[in-house]
C-alpha cells in the first residue's frame, strides 16, 4: 500500500505542474515555485536548520533563491523522486512521521489557493491516518490559542483535546479539514466552531500552526 505521505508528494507534484510555477499558495507571499523549493531544501539541504532557527534564516532563503533559478518542471521532479538518500526523511518511517502531514498541507496550499478549488474526497483509511497525527501534532500547532481547544471528528463522533483552558472551543470536521484549520489554514477549512461566541471569535482571530 503507497504511504499517504508519499501519495501526497506524488500529488502535489503534479498539482504544481498543472497550475504552474507562478500560481499563488495560501503560504503568505509565496508562490507555487517557491514552495516547491522549500520543500527541497528541507529535506536535502543543511540550509533546512534555518527553517526552524531563525537566527540562520538567511542560509534557508539563500539556498532557496539558488534553486529558485532552475525550471519548475527540473524542481518539481527532484521533489517528486523523494529526498537524498542522505536525508534523515529517505527513512521509511520517519517520512511517514514527519511528511505525511507536511505533503497534506502544502498540496492543500497549492490546491487552495487556486480560485476553482473543491474539497477532494479522501479515502477512510487516509482520514484515519490524518486523525491519528493531528490529535498529537495539533498540541503544538495551538499552542498559542488563548483558550482551551478540542477537536471532533465529524465521521465517528470521537473527540481529543488538544489544550485546555476555562473557555473551550471545539473545531468539529472531517479529519483533513480539521489538520487544515490546526495548521492556520482556518480561512479555507470546512469546520465547526463550538463554543461561547466570544471564545469562538478570540480562536478565529489567534494565529495557528508552525
Amino acid at each position: 500500500m503507497t504511504r499517504l505521505a508519499q501519495a501526497e508528494r506524488t500529488a502535489l507534484c503534479d498539482t504544481a505542474l498543472q497550475v504552474g510555477g507562478d500560481q499563488p499558495t495560501l503560504c503568505g507571499e509565496w508562490d507555487v515555485k517557491d514552495l516547491v523549493t522549500h520543500l527541497l531544501v528541507r529535506e536535502g539541504s543543511p540550509a533546512a536548520v534555518g527553517i526552524v532557527v531563525a537566527p540562520l534564516a538567511r542560509a534557508t532563503e539563500a539556498r532557496m533563491r539558488r534553486l529558485r533559478k532552475r525550471d519548475l518542471a527540473v524542481l518539481v521532479e527532484k521533489l517528486r523522486g523523494g529526498p537524498p538518500i542522505y536525508s534523515p526523511y529517505a527513512v521509511p518511517k520517519l517520512d511517514q512521521t514527519l511528511n505525511t502531514l507536511e505533503y497534506f498541507v502544502h498540496h492543500e496550499d497549492i490546491r487552495r489557493a487556486q480560485p476553482s478549488w473543491t474539497a477532494r474526497p479522501m479515502s477512510d483509511d487516509d482520514q484515519k491516518l490524518l486523525w491519528a497525527m493531528v490529535r498529537t501534532a495539533g498540541k503544538g500547532l495551538t499552542r498559542t490559542a488563548p483558550l482551551g481547544v478540542t477537536i471532533e471528528n465529524a465521521t465517528t463522533g470521537s473527540r481529543a483535546p488538544l489544550k485546555s483552558g476555562d473557555d473551550v472551543v471545539t473545531v468539529r470536521g472531517l479529519p483533513s479539514e480539521v489538520t487544515l484549520f490546526v495548521f492556520g489554514r482556518k480561512a479555507v477549512a470546512d469546520v465547526e466552531l463550538l463554543g461561547d461566541p466570544d471564545a469562538v471569535a478570540r480562536l478565529k482571530e489567534t494565529s495557528l500552526g508552525i
